[in-house]
């Protein structure tokens, strides 16, 4: 049997999406409870609030900023995130990634686990280790609950200050820039001095984790050394214009010199790097970026050394993009019988064939690579959306496992709305569609259509999914009052 790298570091596994812990599938879970951990000595109160608010957000986010949707390149990034999150000290708390469509160097984390980067950090990063290190930096902002303490130290009540803070950065990382800025620094004016200085500590505290998480989990901690002077450069060539992320995470000389200090002290336990994998998703960044001159994306991807595997990848994407499918096929399939250990080569190629309208061929082939890996995220959304136009109650059954597993996917949910309308499963398919609004911050458009999904399931006597919408009911009052918060 061969055997496959997903699109992440590390042989074949397969672990479920870093989800919330608002389970479709599971009724036992406490509405008020959000499945939070402990996180040291927090105390638990605060920590919930930290949870519920920072979901709250992404909910948020994902209704005003332009999302990046590429299951490949989030599957690879949650990989990179399960990689280093043993190493973070962010003590079990679940993660969950999103993807912003936009060409700025930007990475955000937010209370509550969520992390997020742009399409323009895998630009500018050239390496893996220069990604991984901005992804280790802001795991360590969560880990130390540095938006808690920041709004500790601003004002007594933590949740306004929080909320206050959040929505700054709603705005910011939805592309509002210096607004967004501005609004979460407002939100603490009457101590701005000392918490610049404060923040200062965190930015220090983040680096020295990120530096140790990346040695940990493989990584030369030096990476970090170079993005820093790399951003260092950038912001003194664009002066007062900075992107949001130098705004926030200013690089000073003292802090280059910090962190080569302590990059030079660390042991790398089992060095890892996979430049040929990264630079396939630095592909897929910049054909986004690119996305109406892709070949200026060729052009960049070759100039800036990138593996020449990752080169003939692109080329076989342009293809696809220029109608040639037949042509991309042939050159993708030749791609992975020379790298059989990524996965992500067969999951392209089915994907070209998916965007083609060649779904049987679509089908062939993501049930082929499932067999050697069943939970491969990418694969199944691939699977579903073909067997959508072939046999919408296979793609139904396909569906129902996912949102279980997967149940703070908006586009799974997407999918299994219209599966369940084709195939005749009305109730679901209107309690799919209710889920979908409400992880999308439409919540009282979610409360709307659970009510035509009651009227849906009751016309066909399906009382088990009559449950599953009034205990929806209540979780999505809950999500409702979180979101009101941010207003």
């Amino acid at each position: 049997m061969p055997t496959f790298r997903t699109a992440y570091p590390g042989w074949i596994c397969a672990f479920a999406c870093a989800c919330g812990s608002l389970l479709f599938s599971l009724p036992s879970v406490a509405i008020n409870d959000y499945g939070l951990p402990s996180l040291g000595a927090a105390s638990t109160s605060v920590s919930n609030e930290e949870y519920r608010l920072g979901r709250a957000w992404l909910r948020q986010f994902r209704a005003q900023a332009p999302q990046w949707q590429d299951p490949i390149t989030s599957d690879y990034l949650e990989s990179l995130i399960a990689r280093l999150a043993p190493h973070s000290k962010i003590n079990g708390l679940r993660t969950i990634t999103v993807m912003v469509d936009n060409e700025s160097l930007n990475a955000f984390a937010v209370p509550g686990g969520v992390v997020g980067i742009n399409s323009g950090l895998f630009a500018f990063a050239e390496d893996e280790g220069a990604f991984v290190s901005v992804l280790a930096h802001e795991l360590g902002h969560l880990s130390q609950r540095h938006y808690a303490r920041g709004s500790a130290r601003a004002a007594q009540t933590q949740l306004p200050a929080m909320a206050a803070m959040l929505a700054g950065m709603l705005i910011a990382a939805s592309g509002g820039g210096d607004a967004g800025i501005a609004a979460a620094m407002g939100s603490q004016a009457a101590l701005i001095q000392d918490q610049l200085s404060y923040s200062r500590l965190f930015e220090q505290e983040a680096d020295n984790l990120g530096l140790q998480a990346m040695a940990d989990a493989g990584y030369d901690p030096e990476a970090m050394v170079r993005m820093f002077a790399a951003m260092q450069r950038m912001a003194r060539l664009q002066g007062d214009t900075p992107p949001e992320f130098l705004l926030s995470h200013p690089v000073t000389d003292s802090r280059l010199t910090a962190a080569q200090d302590r990059a030079a002290q660390l042991n790398v336990a089992d060095a890892y790097t996979s430049d040929t994998l990264y630079d396939m998703m630095r592909a897929r960044a910049l054909l986004s970026i690119y996305a109406n001159t892709p070949q200026q994306a060729a052009s960049r991807l070759a100039q800036e050394g990138a593996d020449e595997t990752a080169q003939g990848y692109l080329d076989a994407l342009i293809a696809a993009r220029n109608g040639q499918t037949d042509n991309a096929l042939q050159r993708l399939d030749q791609l992975a019988s020379q790298q059989p250990d990524f996965a992500m080569l067969p999951a392209s190629a089915a994907s070209v064939a998916l965007e083609a309208g060649q779904f049987d061929e679509a089908i062939q082939r993501s049930q082929r690579l499932l067999r050697f890996m069943p939970n491969y995220l990418p694969a199944q959304l691939i699977l579903a959306e073909a067997q959508l136009q072939r046999d919408p109650q296979s793609a139904y059954n396909v569906l129902r496992d996912m949102a279980d597993q997967h149940p703070e996917n908006p586009q799974v949910f997407n999918l299994l709305a219209e599966a369940a309308g084709r195939s005749g499963h009305d109730g679901w398919g209107h309690l799919a569609r209710a889920e979908h609004l409400q992880l999308t911050g439409r919540v009282d458009r979610g409360i709307r259509q659970l009510s035509i999904a009651r009227d849906a399931a009751e016309r066909e006597n399906d009382q088990q999914v009559v449950a599953r919408i009034e205990q929806r009911r209540e979780a999505f009052i809950e999500y409702r009052e979180a979101l009101e918060d941010f207003n």
